[in-house]
Formats: C-alpha cells, structure tokens, sequence
C-alpha cells in the first residue's frame, strides 16, 4: 500500500535534500533547518522500511517542507526582498510549499489532501503561502519605479495571496451554535462562530483586506486584469482552477476588513488588536465605490 507514496516521495525528498545542501549566506537561527534535516533522514528511513502508513509520510514531508522554507523565507525577508532575484524565489516557495498538496492528489486520487494532512497543516501551508506574498508586496509597492513596469505582476500577486488566505480560513468550519453547544465564554463562541479558531486566522483578514486595499490603490480592480499579461507565480499555485479567478478587490477587502474590525471591537476588545488602519481602509473603500 505505501509503495506508491514512496516511489512519490524518493525525487521529492532528493529535491529538499539539495536545498539543504546549498551554499548560504549569513543565516540566522538555523534551527528550523536542523528540524528538516532530522525530518529527511527519519523519512528515508521509513521510506527503506515501507512499514508506515502512506498519511504518516506525507505528514512528515509537509512538516519538513515547512520547516526549510522557513528558514529560506526569513532569509529573504532579513535580505529585504532583493529587486533582481526575490520575484524567483518567491515562485520557488510557492511551488514547494504546493508539493504537499500534489504529493497527495497524486497518490490518492480518490481521497482529498484534508483528509490525509489534516487541517492544521493545509492551514500552515495556506498561511506561509498567502504570508509571503503578503510581505514580498508590501515592500514591493514601495518601489515605485518597478511597480510602474511591473504592475501587473504586482497585482497577480496580490491576487494569489489573497486566494491563498481565504483558502487557509475555510479548512474549518465556522462553529454553529445551537442548543447542543454549550459554551460558558460567550466571547470565545463567538470567535468559533466565526471561523477564527487562532490569532493566525484573524492576522489572515487583516492581510487580505490590506493586500486588496493595495489592489486598489495601485490600478483599479483586479478582476479587469487580463489573464495573459500576467507572469503567475506558480503555474499550479492554487490548484482546481481557482488560479485564475480574478478577485474583486473592493468586495472582498471590504468583507475582510470589516469582519475584521467587528471581532476586534467586539469579542477581542481590550485584547491590544489595533483597528485603526483597518478603519480608515474601509473608509477609503467607501469612497473609492461612490
């Protein structure tokens, strides 16, 4: 039963294997690498041994996937996203972080990734691929002489970064509240109620309100963007055709924003969320619609 998955995972495993072998700059804490590394050497271990169940190796893989970018990831925020080579190495990223995903569909037609990886991981992968983007943009549109060239590339990522945050807020289900939940913190059902089961969830509106807001500001609505003129970031990076689905900036940041604000000012009041900026981006959002 595990042969195919390993058969899957032996390239995959070589192709972390060299990254781990790459030269690197000046690093920080190396010790998510550390984790990878330990994390590669038990799979191929499991993978000679053939005893382990195909879930529990592709849980491991994506745990090690996770940990190496990581390291890769904040290397490229502390070198400041480099204008000549960041917009490559941002692709790579994507692209591994994706592997976990096809790895399984590959392996397991008839069954889907959250039933192999879990929630939580698919959340992580999401989150880190959504994050990114999130952080490449946010010192990209600070660049105004490459924005004005490269604006298109600009907004596709800000559309595919959003896609990924959304994506990451809808493995779990909202909490429906009924006479069979019974919970004595009213705030904390409130918060399930709404899909926000950690201060990830909640950072992820915040995000993909601020990235359309950026959307916005820099060229009009995403969804009037034509498909062809756009560099994607991965040619697979969304997967089930949702890559191509263009955003409607306003709508969705409006949306996102307000939830936003609404649990921060509510359930999460007094719990140091700052609404501020969120408030006048949603103010902007007004206007920019009348």
């Amino acid at each position: 039963m595990a042969l195919p998955a390993v058969l899957a995972l032996r390239p995959r495993l070589a192709a972390l294997g060299r990254r781990l072998g790459a030269p690197r700059g000046a690093a920080g804490d190396d010790t998510f690498l550390a984790k990878g590394s330990a994390a590669l050497e038990k799979l191929k271990d499991l993978c000679n041994e053939g005893k382990e169940p195909p879930s529990a190796l592709f849980q491991l893989y994506t745990q090690a996937v996770l940990d190496i970018t990581y390291f890769e990831e904040n290397q490229l925020v502390d070198d400041g996203f480099p204008e000549e080579t960041s917009l490559q190495k941002l692709k790579e990223l994507i692209c591994i972080l994706s592997e976990p995903e096809h790895l399984v569909r590959e392996c397991n037609v008839d069954e889907e990734p959250i039933n192999i990886l879990g929630a939580e991981l698919l959340e992580c992968l999401y989150w880190r691929k959504g994050a990114l983007l999130y952080m490449y943009c946010h010192t990209a549109k600070e660049r105004r002489e490459w924005l004005q060239g490269n604006i298109a590339t600009f907004k596709k990522c800000l559309n595919d970064g959003v896609h990924y945050l959304m994506k990451m807020l809808s493995f779990r289900c909202p909490l429906q509240l009924n006479e069979d939940v019974l919970l004595q913190d009213k705030d904390t059902a409130r918060l399930l109620s709404e899909g926000i089961f950690s201060d990830t969830h909640l950072l992820a509106m915040m995000y993909s309100g601020e990235m359309c807001y950026w959307g916005l500001k820099h060229g009009g609505e995403g969804k009037q963007e034509s498909r062809e003129s756009i560099d994607p970031v991965c040619d697979s990076s969304l997967g089930s055709g949702t890559q191509s689905v263009w955003l409607d900036f306003q709508e969705t940041g409006k949306n996102m924003l307000t939830k936003y604000v609404t649990v921060c000012e509510g359930p999460l009041k007094g719990q140091g969320w700052n609404t501020t900026m969120a408030k006048q981006m949603l103010r902007d959002f007004v206007k920019s619609h009348s």
